[in-house]
């Protein structure tokens, strides 16, 4: 199964892309659509979604796993991520695309083994289950594949048929 696991920000979206079949898991891509800050909120959301839809193109995955929100300190940045993470989930389901969402705890759990791991551990376990020598120039794309592995390996299971658990 290909999935492609995406990290959604106003700034930094990320994505990766692997091949999995529950078990073990093979690297085909990731990185990150960055947007200028100064840019109006719909500008960048047109092009987060110019760029996912490419991705969506190049690489025909299976199913699309994405981060659900956070609660965050600042409502106005949550509200803003909501719109990045709509953007995704349209684009998805015009693909006719299979769509799993999962908390930061549940990806952190998943890859790392501890739900209050750091970037640097989360960025090291993914290195690592992937067989990537090197390190990603952002954390935006290993949270990406964080998401990727995370529905990969619970996709997996008998109890997670229709994506939920």
């Amino acid at each position: 199964m290909r999935i492609i696991g995406i990290d959604c920000g106003t700034e930094r979206t990320g994505f990766g892309v692997i091949d999995t079949d529950g078990r073990s898991h093979q690297f085909i891509d990731a990185g990150v659509i960055r947007t200028r800050p100064a840019d109006p909120l719909d500008r960048r959301l047109c092009f987060i979604a110019r760029e996912l839809r490419s991705a969506l193109d190049r690489y025909s995955p299976d199913a699309v796993a994405v981060e659900e929100v956070f609660h965050a300190i600042n409502a106005k940045s949550a509200l803003k991520l909501a719109h990045v993470r709509g953007a995704a989930l349209l684009l998805a389901a015009e693909a006719g695309l299979a769509v799993s969402e999962y908390s930061p705890l549940e990806v952190k759990i998943s890859v790392v083994g501890y739900g209050r791991a750091e970037k640097q551990q989360v960025q090291m376990m993914v290195l690592s289950l992937l067989g990537i020598g090197r390190e990603f120039e952002s954390f935006d794309a290993t949270d990406a594949l964080a998401v990727a592995i995370c529905h990969g390996t619970r996709a997996g299971l008998p109890m997670a048929a229709g994506g939920e658990l």
